[in-house]
């Protein structure tokens, strides 16, 4: 066993030492296409939704320097036609090219050198084995001629394919795409060497203009996942063996991780974070921040193309049109919002309806990310707006009807507030983006069925917060006083019987003809 080449089975004994999740029928989709022409695939999923386990998977079964039956044989693959057709049959190479790239940032070389430090890896491994290869230019010839004594093709397996991508100045990622071009569209090489390959990244593969740069494979992201969908992240059945095993809540599980939509595939969770929670026994976001969002928030900042306004739409927790089709696969060509929004659905900050051709914030664990950005935010609006939302839920604790109704008429004059301004959901819509902040310190719950009826939106404190549960309801045209009738006629505050405490009944309204908001809040206490 090489490092590069055949490297062997423990990083997949690692993976199952833990609770795994079987996802091993990917490599039955593998499997059908060795030996036939569609052999090259390039998958894309977000960070943590199990990019490094597939290509630890793939290398285990394939690798022909060693026997793997004893990891595979109670997992979904074996019980296929193509299971022992395949298994450790051929040779592997296996890259991570994001360790890769770090380490030759540490040597200090030239960037556009990268496919040079890449091949001399390779050759060193055939070397090891065929050390007449030493003297031979290119790497296809020491392929073809490990190839030709070994006399077993290559699985390609590239994990993190496009850090160069997102990392490199442009010179290195031409450079590099040449280097992928010549193991993978070589005519005279290519059908001698390959069996198939995996390549894995966040992005898809970077456009020439408008076409794919390495044509030949096909591609798979999470705009368009095809039959790979089923294998990215964990489904509900999935959560619900996890849940079981740990002894940790499904409906808070579901509500902190779930919600990502995967081509016809939905109630996807990040599998990341749910083995987090689980390790820990604690819900919370376990998202670290990348480089790449932090420098999304220059263009927040700068508002570019109309995109704080999408942001806030986003946080209210609506659904936003995004146009995919033209974005270069890349984190610097950004010609409108679309493009900057279609990278925020491959880093998995978004989520997208194909169908309906819209993306929005699949949980609170993101949700809590976006809101971190608008704290960070510059631009003097958007810091006017957090300002305002903050100093609106401190009003709206301390019963201040007055203050709350003008706050609520400054924002509905602002340029985050609905465009038609003529019904209830619109007036809902407004209340969602005032009470932007009230989520640093509650769980926002809208359409609560309680007592006998529904409760237009209910903040919920956060565990070990010492603020009161607030239930608003909305009504349009009509007096304040009947939103708070409507809250005691229809006994709403009667889920919280068990939990006890101070709850606020909270109703505000909208006057047509005297275009303003009026507000009437009453407390009272639930004793436990």
């Amino acid at each position: 066993m090489g490092r590069y080449i055949n490297p062997g089975f423990e990083g997949f004994r690692e993976i199952i030492e833990d609770d795994y999740i079987d996802k091993t029928g990917i490599l039955d989709i593998i499997n059908n296409s060795i030996g036939k022409k569609r052999k090259l695939f390039c998958i894309s999923r977000p960070r943590r939704f199990g990019k490094t386990y597939a290509a630890n998977t793939l290398c285990a079964y394939y690798d022909c320097s060693v026997d793997s039956h004893e990891l595979f044989d109670s997992f979904e693959i074996s019980k296929t036609d193509g299971y022992e057709k395949h298994m450790n049959k051929y040779n592997v190479i296996c890259f991570d090219m994001a360790s890769l790239l770090s380490e030759f940032k540490r040597n200090r070389i030239s960037e556009e050198k990268f496919p040079e430090y890449i091949t001399q890896k390779i050759k060193s491994d055939i070397f090891d084995v065929l050390p007449e290869t030493e003297k031979m230019m290119s790497v296809s010839e020491c392929l073809l001629a490990y190839v030709k004594y070994t006399k077993r093709k290559f699985i390609f397996i590239i994990d993190e394919w496009d850090a160069i991508i997102r990392e490199a100045d442009e010179n290195a990622q031409t450079s590099y795409l040449e280097f992928l071009r010549e193991l993978f569209k070589n005519t005279a090489f290519t059908p001698q060497i390959v069996a198939a390959a995996y390549m894995t990244g966040i992005l898809p593969i970077k456009k020439d203009k408008f076409q794919s740069a390495i044509s030949d494979f096909m591609e798979y992201s999470v705009l368009s996942p095809g039959k790979f969908a089923r294998f990215i992240g964990f489904d509900e059945s999935d959560i619900r063996i996890v849940c079981k095993k740990s002894g940790m809540d499904f409906n808070k599980m579901k509500w902190w991780y779930n919600g990502y939509t995967f081509g016809n595939v939905s109630g996807i969770y990040n599998p990341y974070s749910v083995m987090n929670a689980v390790e820990l026994k604690k819900f919370g976001s376990y998202w670290k921040k990348s480089s790449a969002v932090d420098s999304l928030m220059e263009y927040i900042d700068m508002n570019f193309d109309g995109l704080q306004e999408e942001i806030i739409r986003l946080v209210k927790d609506e659904e936003i049109t995004v146009e995919t089709e033209n974005y270069q696969n890349d984190f610097k060509t950004f010609v409108n919002k679309d493009d900057v929004l279609t990278l925020l659905i491959h880093l998995g900050y978004l989520t997208y309806n194909s169908d309906k051709r819209s993306a929005h914030i699949p949980n609170e664990e993101i949700r809590s990310e976006f809101r971190s950005m608008l704290r960070r935010a510059k631009n003097p609006k958007l810091v006017n707006l957090v300002s305002q939302s903050k100093k609106l839920l401190e009003d709206t604790l301390a019963s201040n009807e007055t203050a709350v109704s003008n706050a609520i008429d400054r924002l509905c004059e602002s340029n985050y507030a609905p465009m038609f301004y003529n019904n209830e959901q619109a007036l809902r819509s407004t209340i969602k983006l005032a009470y932007l902040t009230a989520v640093d310190h509650y769980v926002k719950i809208e359409e609560l069925p309680s007592g006998k009826g529904l409760a237009d939106i209910v903040y919920l404190p956060q565990r070990g917060s010492p603020y009161p549960t607030m239930i608003i309801e909305l009504k349009w045209n009509k007096t304040k006083e009947s939103a708070i009738h409507q809250i005691k006629q229809r006994n709403y505050p009667a889920v919280f019987e068990s939990y006890g405490g101070d709850i606020l009944l909270v109703g505000i309204t909208y006057d047509i003809n005297e275009k303003k908001h009026l507000c009437r809040i009453e407390r009272f206490t639930i004793e436990p």
